[in-house]
């Protein structure tokens, strides 16, 4: 019998069971997977990009936006730099905010694993979670206050079949699980289904920070140039960023399209600036004058050499020469560029995605504590939860925050 089962030993399970242990609770802690934390492990290519200076509520998307702002004011990216430097963990800023390990991913797991043991956390690793049930407590429905579910208390205990350890109860049960991104690494949505058992609403999951991909034959102009990368303003619905873009084989990648394809939908447009900061148009007219080189050679001046040579390859300006091309024609060559269209036929899917979009429906959880309303005692917290931070260590800070929320409240 223990005062809190959390089921997920990722970076939001195992931030909360710390908490919670340290603060007096008995808590165990369980997980399917016989690796810990594989997830935070591989983040930030080995470094973890484990939170971003200016992390706020703007940063994330979800059907309830402001159902973060209570957790992520309670612990901030702040906080965590604080438990970092209580173990001796140094970390560097790459840009926009970014914070990575000087060392490696290990240094995190290394914190929040001490972090437990300073809870006197129990583990259970490799042990799967087969069934869960809920005794009710007093004064929950018939039987109530029998001898059987006194023990229980007024919320009732939950009664955790696994396959390893044998059956496990705790008056307190939290959902760590994660989404289903990286189902390489053992991501499914065990947190969906469980939220589904108990009656709450969820939001349809998708793949988000996840590569787009095209029409085969409508790219086929573009994909020799997998490789080339460049900085883009790309929107979509309620989203626009300035990041670096990549072309692939089979589509567009990098931070640009990484962040944008949280916001985009099925069927909807992109629109790229890929010349942003420029006007490119005036530029071109600008050089006009006596200029006998070629629009290919000028247009390299300013963009990555194979882009240009595609592009006008594409539009059948490719031996046209700079001063012989109409002012009208350099315009409109700079106007596609700016305001480049095109509509993706999908994503690159759960295996290329960096998190899932969507969740555990925000509005049936406390956001003071992240329990469900009307199931005493039950609590969901990290990515299963309908909270998607943008790329660069906003999805972590969601974690610590919503687990720290969680485990105070405990």
């Amino acid at each position: 019998m223990y005062d809190v089962a959390v089921i997920g030993a990722g970076a939001a399970g195992m931030m909360c069971a710390a908490v919670a242990g340290q603060r007096g609770l008995r808590v165990v802690l369980i997980d399917h997977a016989d690796k810990l934390a594989e997830k935070i492990r591989i983040s930030g290519g080995g470094r973890c990009n484990f939170t971003n200076l200016g992390a706020g509520p703007a940063n994330f998307l979800s059907e309830n936006p402001h159902f973060c702002r209570s957790a992520l004011a309670g612990y901030g990216p702040r906080d965590f730099l604080d438990l970092l430097r209580r173990h001796g963990v140094s970390w560097h800023e790459k840009h926009r905010g970014q914070l990575f390990c000087d060392d490696s991913s290990e240094s995190v797991i290394d914190v929040l694993r001490a972090e437990c043991g300073a809870g006197d956390v129990q583990w259970r690793m490799g042990c799967a979670v087969a069934e869960i049930a809920r005794e009710a407590g007093r004064g929950e429905g018939p039987g109530a206050g029998s001898d059987a579910r006194t023990a229980a208390g007024a919320d009732g205990v939950y009664v955790l079949r696994t396959t390893t350890a044998g059956v496990l109860r705790a008056a307190k049960l939290v959902i760590a699980t994660g989404g289903m991104a990286i189902p390489q690494l053992g991501a499914t949505d065990y947190g969906l289904k469980v939220a589904r058992q108990f009656g709450l609403k969820v939001v349809e999951p998708r793949p988000a920070l996840v590569p787009l991909t095209f029409d085969p034959a409508l790219w086929q102009p573009f994909a020799a140039l997998s490789g080339v990368a460049l900085e883009a303003g790309v929107r979509s619905g309620q989203g626009e960023f300035l990041e670096d873009l990549l072309f692939t084989h089979r589509g567009l990648s990098g931070p640009a399209i990484l962040q944008i394809s949280s916001y985009w939908n099925p069927g909807e447009p992109l629109s790229l600036d890929l010349a942003p900061g420029l006007d490119l148009g005036q530029d071109l007219v600008a050089a006009k004058p006596g200029n006998r080189q070629q629009l290919g050679t000028v247009l390299a001046g300013l963009w990555p050499r194979r882009l240009a040579e595609a592009w006008l390859e594409r539009d059948g300006l490719a031996a046209q020469r700079l001063a012989d091309t109409p002012d009208k024609a350099l315009r409109a060559l700079a106007a596609r560029i700016h305001d480049w269209t095109l509509t993706p036929t999908g994503t690159a899917g759960y295996k290329k995605a960096e998190v899932m979009r969507g969740g555990v429906d925000t509005r049936g959880l406390d956001q003071k504590s992240m329990q469900a309303r009307g199931v005493p005692g039950l609590h969901f917290i990290g990515e299963a939860v309908d909270v998607t931070g943008w790329l660069g260590g906003y999805n972590f800070q969601w974690a610590w925050a919503s687990a720290v929320a969680c485990g105070r409240a405990l």
